[in-house]
This record gives C-alpha cells, sequence and structure tokens, in this order.
C-alpha cells in the first residue's frame, strides 16, 4: 500500500482569559497553516481560553451548531478545507452514545474535549482528557486542581482520515505510557498532544516524554503547546513540535504564538514498524 505524503501544523499560542482576541489570533494562525499547505492542524489546550478563565461560563453542548466555540472550529475547518483539531474546549455534556443522548454534567464542573472537524466542518470524533492535572509545581500558581473544574472522562479514541489514523490524547495524558500503547494497539499513526505543559515542568519533561512515545510507540506525535506569560502567575513551556516515527523533532517553534510545519510519510512509518515489529514482540 502506497501512501500520500500530507503536511500538518502545530499552533502554538499565548492564550488569555479574553475570548475574542483568543480567537482572532487562533483565526490568523490556522490561516497561515493552510497557506503553508497543511492539510491537518493541531491547536493548544484551552486555546480558546486560559484555563484560568472563564470556562464553566463558555461550556457547550455537543453537536451545538450555534455554540460559539464550535460554531467557530467548524467554520475555520470548512473555510481552509482542512482537518482541525480544537486543542481543548470546555463541554458540558457527556460524550454520546449510539443508544442514548449526551448526558449533562450538573456539578459546576466541564470535560475538558478535543473535538477533531473535516473539510466540511463536521466533526468526527471527540475525546476528553482523561488524567487531571492535580500537582504541586514550583512556580508562581504552585497548586494546580484540575478535577475541582474538570471532570475527567474515561474513552481510548482513535479515528480514521486519509491523512492518517489518529489517536488523541491531551497534555498531562503525555505521562501514562499505557494510554500511547492502548492507541499503539488501536493501529494510530499518528497521535496528537494539544497543552498546557507549564514552563517548569516543560523544561523538565516535555521533549523527552514526547520522543519517548513517539519512539515506543513508531508513530508520528504532533505536539500544540501554550509557549508564553499568560498572566502575573501563569507561563507555559512552548515548545510547540512534530516528531517523526524515529524520535527526531522534525519541526520546532520554541516560545510566542507561531507554527510549526512538517511533511509526514506513512510509507516510511510502517517500513519502520516492518524492519523493527516492536508490536509483535511485546510480552506483557
Amino acid at each position: 500500500m502506497t501512501y500520500k505524503k500530507n503536511t500538518v501544523a502545530v499552533v502554538q499560542m499565548v492564550s488569555s482569559a479574553d475570548v475574542a482576541e483568543n480567537l482572532r489570533n487562533a483565526g490568523k494562525l490556522i490561516a497561515e497553516a493552510a497557506h503553508a499547505g497543511a492539510s491537518l492542524v493541531v491547536l493548544p489546550e484551552n486555546f480558546a481560553v486560559l484555563d484560568g478563565g472563564p470556562l464553566s461560563r463558555l461550556a457547550e453542548h455537543e453537536g451545538d451548531d450555534n455554540a460559539l466555540l464550535q460554531g467557530f472550529l467548524a467554520d475555520q475547518a470548512s473555510t481552509h478545507k482542512l482537518f482541525l483539531l480544537g486543542g481543548t474546549i470546555p463541554l458540558i455534556s457527556r460524550p454520546r452514545t449510539e443508544k442514548s443522548a449526551a448526558d449533562i454534567i450538573t456539578d459546576g464542573r466541564v470535560r475538558p474535549a478535543s473535538l477533531l472537524f473535516n473539510p466540511q466542518g463536521q466533526m468526527i470524533a471527540r475525546y476528553d482528557k482523561m488524567h487531571l492535572f492535580d500537582v504541586q509545581v514550583e512556580d508562581k500558581q504552585a497548586t494546580y486542581s484540575e478535577s475541582s473544574r474538570f471532570e475527567a472522562g474515561d474513552q481510548v479514541i482513535v479515528v480514521d482520515t486519509p491523512i492518517a489514523r489518529i489517536g488523541l490524547t491531551i497534555c498531562y495524558d503525555l505521562r501514562f505510557p499505557e494510554l500511547y500503547r492502548r492507541l499503539l494497539g488501536m493501529q494510530a499513526e499518528l497521535i496528537t498532544v494539544p497543552s498546557a505543559f507549564t514552563q517548569v515542568t516543560g523544561a523538565a519533561h516535555w521533549e523527552v516524554l514526547l520522543r519517548a512515545r513517539a519512539i515506543e510507540n513508531q508513530c508520528y506525535v504532533l505536539a500544540a503547546n501554550q509557549g508564553g506569560v499568560h498572566n502575573q502567575t501563569r507561563e507555559t513551556f512552548g515548545h510547540s513540535m512534530i516528531i517523526d516515527p524515529w524520535g527526531k523533532i522534525i519541526a520546532c517553534i520554541e516560545k510566542g504564538e507561531g507554527l510549526a510545519i512538517a511533511d509526514i510519510d506513512l510509507d516510511w512509518l510502517h517500513q519502520i514498524r516492518r524492519r523493527m515489529p516492536v508490536a509483535h514482540h511485546r510480552r506483557l
């Protein structure tokens, strides 16, 4: 089987609590990526509002065509004729199933959801962040407690697209390799990691974790991070990057707003997997 090479892009932002400004900036960067030929664009976690902002006020129901954030993503995807992964947005509804309508969250929290839209502006996949960032960090914010505002998801998601078979993850998920092994078992070829990694934890672990996930699962990793000073207490690491299945960083932007763009080659990916069949050599 011969695969077409595709251009992919990760967007780095320095989002604030100003939703309108964040959407303008995201739209500008998506347009730049489209102009450069990207067929898949990944936005960072909390692209529309930094997580210290009014997330519950922005909470949307899945599939609401009139909702601000989902409407923005659908419009951008269809306007530029590309696949667009909306980092994360806050949803008040749990994922829909074939047998029942979405259940509504009633305790004041939201689901941090990563939504993938196709070039027709249709949502084709949803992943809710599974691992929540409840930690202490040696920075100005000091304490992070996502579970007080977020409800964790529990579904592992892989979706087929003409670009690649895509596995979805978010930020803190990166520290849990068992999730990525599940994605490999589901035949993922490319894994997205929209993030808001802190400056402290990012400087220590961001690159090494991303490269490890790419190497051990022999897949492309697209990591779109927040990258700068957001307010008096919050700074994120940046270094949004695209990593190939051999663990090489093939595109990176260190700080500030911008893009990292690269071509992916699935023929080469499957050649690596044939020559070193790690998945078939597993004993545990």
